[in-house]
């Protein structure tokens, strides 16, 4: 059951250059993903952002596309939008852990993306967390995503300028786990 607990939301950042998102949809569970893609649209026109979308196909495959993208230097910052359900098997455990933690590192490496992945237990908790006109997960990973350029623009760097170099996920999920070397 989804709680009726209110939350304090930051108004969309005041950007004052030109934003470019891409959202990266995994499409498993399609009347959920659109109704993520359609709050994600929503919140970049209300911040004047352009929003390109590609699929994948699936929630692992989420991170690995915005890597990709991010080395290639022609977006400002990314919007990650799928579903994992809980089955049978552990599968689900595997899925929601690895793509978060993917996401988790590229972000740490001055990616400025927005985690709109729902993890969910039931079909009926995926509706409403998706649904634009209830928790509005969709919108709420690209406010994050533009909140997250904002940042980046105060502070100086621009994500569309980091280098490959920057985003070696495996050397950094190396340092993570004291395997690697600074």
């Amino acid at each position: 059951m989804a709680s009726n607990t209110q939350h304090h939301e930051l108004a969309l950042p005041r950007l004052d250059a030109p934003v470019r998102l891409l959202a990266v949809v995994a499409p498993y569970y399609k009347p959920i993903t659109d109704g993520l893609l359609s709050g994600a649209r929503a919140t970049a026109d209300a911040a004047g952002a352009s929003l390109d979308v590609i699929e994948v196909p699936g929630a692992l495959e989420i991170p690995t596309a915005v890597g990709l993208a991010a080395r290639s230097g022609r977006y400002d910052g990314f919007v990650a939008l799928g579903c994992v359900i809980r089955g049978e098997t552990t599968h689900y455990d595997t899925v929601c852990n690895d793509s978060s933690r993917a996401l988790t590192l590229l972000g740490l490496q001055g990616v400025c993306l927005g985690n709109g992945i729902l993890t969910v237990e039931t079909l009926a908790q995926a509706e409403v967390r998706a649904d634009p006109a209830g928790q509005n997960k969709g919108g709420g990973a690209a406010a994050a995503a533009l909140h997250l350029i904002a940042l980046a623009r105060r502070w100086g760097g621009d994500a569309a300028q980091t280098s490959a170099a920057d985003h070696d996920v495996i050397r950094l999920a190396g340092q993570m786990e004291g395997q690697g070397r600074s």
